[in-house]
């Protein structure tokens, strides 16, 4: 196929591109344009990159003919945001393409009600990322279902890990200072009693759902996908994962929101309140029988080697690699 991809250079765009040239098909590759991929593969070399600026072209209307200029017959979108932006590209792509494959959020779920969470359960979404990711994945189910409609499906990434940038820390947000604070085995403060969950993911392992679900049309269409690792942790497991790759027992000591905040900053605060509040663990059962997805990375291995990058990156906390 020849496929397009919005968003190449992104987190799993990074993944993807050099995934689907070798398995033979042709990509165009864009994004901006300013900056490459998280990490290079001479993959690279064999994909079309051409600019696209999606905010800009949205608020042109030019998208979706910027996007069929370049005749897919598959379109990945990985950088859509709202639902007027996905509406927009559905009506100019309808008729023109194969499938449209959608990167939405394990966020659209909200707060859940049952354990692990499925792809068709009852949502409670809430905050915009949240609000706007089920709303879009409500709308492209929706034309998907239609006479005529657009085939759609939509891949839901869990917390993306990978080298290259800040990982989600055992606190749920990405203060380096926190890992630092584990690596010389110091106390780690943790709001609340360490219970709540993440499920994280490696970029690359969301590059395989929205591969396979490309290569499976008959089995993807019309679906929503989890694109996470096998299990999720709790606070205090993936603190004491993180210990041990400095060769510590984990040292956490619970205290309250207001306490946490205090100490943490209202951002990171903030930031570590949207993912603990949400607790989320999610089935990969579907993806499983229905694409064949395995897992490459469990959840602490995707995070260690975003670490062990960070530790070769950031010289202004001075990381000690981890073992």
């Amino acid at each position: 196929m020849r496929i397009y991809v919005l968003g190449a250079t992104g987190h799993i765009g990074s993944y993807l591109v050099p995934r689907l040239v070798r398995a033979g098909h042709e990509v165009v590759a864009a994004s901006r344009g300013t900056r490459e991929a998280y990490h290079p593969d001479p993959a690279w070399d064999d994909a079309r990159r051409v600019v696209l600026d999606r905010d800009a072209s949205d608020a042109e209307g030019t998208t979706a003919a910027q996007v069929l200029a370049e005749r897919p017959d598959a379109v990945v979108d990985l950088v859509c945001f709202t639902p007027d932006s996905a509406r927009q590209l559905v009506e100019g792509l309808r008729g023109e393409v194969g499938l449209l494959a959608h990167c939405g959020s394990i966020w659209s779920h909200g707060l859940s009600t049952s354990l692990p969470m499925e792809e068709d359960d009852p949502k409670h979404p809430f905050g915009e990322y949240g609000v706007g990711k089920q709303a879009i994945e409500d709308l492209l189910l929706a034309e998907s279902a239609s006479s005529g409609g657009l085939p759609c499906t939509v891949v839901h990434p869990g917390h993306i890990s990978g080298p290259g940038w800040r990982v989600i820390n055992p606190v749920g947000n990405v203060d380096p200072r926190v890992w630092a604070t584990i690596a010389r085995g110091e106390e780690l403060t943790v709001p609340g009693d360490a219970s709540a969950t993440m499920h994280h993911v490696h970029a690359d392992d969301v590059a395989q759902v929205f591969e396979l679900a490309l290569q499976r049309p008959e089995a993807s269409v019309g679906e929503a996908f989890h694109a996470v690792s096998a299990r999720a942790l709790t606070v205090r497991g993936f603190a004491e994962a993180a210990y041990a790759w400095w060769g510590h027992e984990a040292r956490l000591r619970p205290v309250t929101w207001e306490q946490f905040r205090a100490e943490a900053g209202d951002e990171h605060a903030g930031t570590s309140w949207e993912h603990l509040h949400r607790s989320q663990v999610c089935s990969i059962s579907k993806p499983q029988s229905r694409l064949g997805y395995e897992p490459g990375w469990t959840s602490d291995a995707a995070a260690h080697e975003a670490v062990a990058w960070l530790a070769a990156h950031d010289e202004e906390h001075d990381l000690p690699a981890p073992a």
